[in-house]
């Protein structure tokens, strides 16, 4: 086992991205797999279609509207 230093402001935006059922060590795990994994795991997902795609657009412009109003 090893200890990583981190500031305070930074141990804050990682458990803010932490999830529930998430240790700090799982979500570093999530956080740094490389792109070829993450490929890996998109091409298990079933395809997408036209409607998910604009449902998932207009979600992250309501989530990065949320963000926006939090500064």
């Amino acid at each position: 086992m090893s200890t990583i230093r981190v500031t305070d402001d930074v141990k804050e935006r990682l458990r803010d991205l932490k999830r529930d059922d998430e240790s700090f060590n799982d979500l570093l795990d999530r956080l740094s797999r490389s792109e070829k994994d993450v490929e890996a795991i998109a091409e298990s997902l079933p395809p997408v279609d036209e409607e998910d795609i604009e449902q998932m657009d207009e979600d992250r412009e309501r989530l990065n509207e949320s963000l926006e109003n939090r500064r």
